[in-house]
């Protein structure tokens, strides 16, 4: 027997998924047990909160309207677990975090390792994609990213200091030269990232009072960094990626810093949260981890004698 609260947690995780078939993956159930439970949960409201017939998940006015209210209602149930929790010490609950794939992987997964370890009574969820950030849709309570927050609705704590930075292979300089100005990228074989949203093929230099930029162009540009690291590694041209990357590559001249002179705006490690939101004793605890062990993290990936 499912309770009214069980039901706003059901449409929280509709509301915030692309499509019915994600939300029974999500909710662990099959796609007709979900469609099943949304239209009793309809008949019950007396109200069409999804709109049928389209490929993704397109909520009605009702359905905005009570996804917003869902998502308050869940924050006071969080905050009452969390003064019950706190009498005891332990963290328990549930913390969903969304990350770039890189960041994600190499870092941020091993911090919520260690953070799960030291608290047993928690479960957290690592959500990983190269698609923009949403916040409108709270497919999140934490998320990890990388550069500016794209939406000023949000609340942030910087948790590491970065920068992106321009390079290539000792190979493809060869070939080319090595470029003298910031205008000489738009002659080079530049390897675009398109990541998030925005002009990918416009690369920024500079600082706030002084800045620059060049629209570049190349061949090749993919939405994974990895893949984009790869083929500077290759030789196949120039990137723009962030410090904590190419650091190690930097290190071992894999990689060589074009433009060193040139400086670039930075592009820090943010945690993101909604800014309208209770913040649980769970998530400040986790964000209060990441800020304490990324930095060092980051700065243990690249060899000893690496210039920052």
């Amino acid at each position: 027997m499912t309770t009214a609260v069980d039901d706003l947690r059901f449409f929280h995780v509709v509301a915030s998924s692309e499509t019915l078939t994600a939300a029974a993956r999500e909710l662990g159930s099959s796609l007709p047990v979900v469609s099943k439970r949304l239209k009793a949960l309809e008949r019950r409201l007396d109200a069409r909160l999804v709109h049928r017939g389209t490929r993704r998940l397109v909520l009605t006015s009702e359905g905005e309207l009570y996804a917003s209210r869902v998502e308050a209602i869940l924050d006071q149930v969080r905050e009452l677990d969390d003064l019950i929790t706190h009498r005891s010490g332990d963290l328990r609950g549930s913390v969903v975090v969304q990350a770039t794939l890189g960041l994600g992987r190499a870092h941020v997964a091993p911090l919520l390792g260690e953070f799960t370890a030291r608290h047993p009574q928690l479960s957290v969820q690592l959500r990983t994609s190269a698609l923009p950030l949403r916040p409108h849709r709270r497919e999140f309570d934490l998320a990890v990213h990388v550069g500016a927050p794209p939406d000023s609705s949000l609340r942030m704590r910087r948790l590491a200091e970065n920068r992106r930075v321009p390079c290539a292979a000792p190979s493809y300089l060869e070939r080319k030269g090595m470029p003298e100005r910031v205008e000489d990228l738009a002659a080079h074989d530049c390897i675009v990232l398109r990541e998030n949203e925005g002009d990918f093929d416009l690369w920024r230099f500079g600082d706030a009072d002084h800045p620059r930029q060049v629209r570049v162009r190349g061949r090749l540009s993919s939405n994974d960094g990895d893949v984009v690291t790869g083929w500077a590694l290759q030789g196949r041209g120039v990137i723009m990626r962030s410090e904590w990357q190419v650091r190690p590559h930097l290190d071992s001249g894999a990689l060589v810093r074009v433009l060193p002179r040139v400086p670039t705006p930075p592009a820090d490690i943010y945690a993101l949260l909604s800014d309208d939101v209770h913040v649980p004793r769970r998530i400040s605890a986790l964000i209060d981890h990441l800020a304490e062990r990324l930095p060092d993290r980051i700065a243990r990936s690249a060899k000893p004698g690496l210039s920052r």
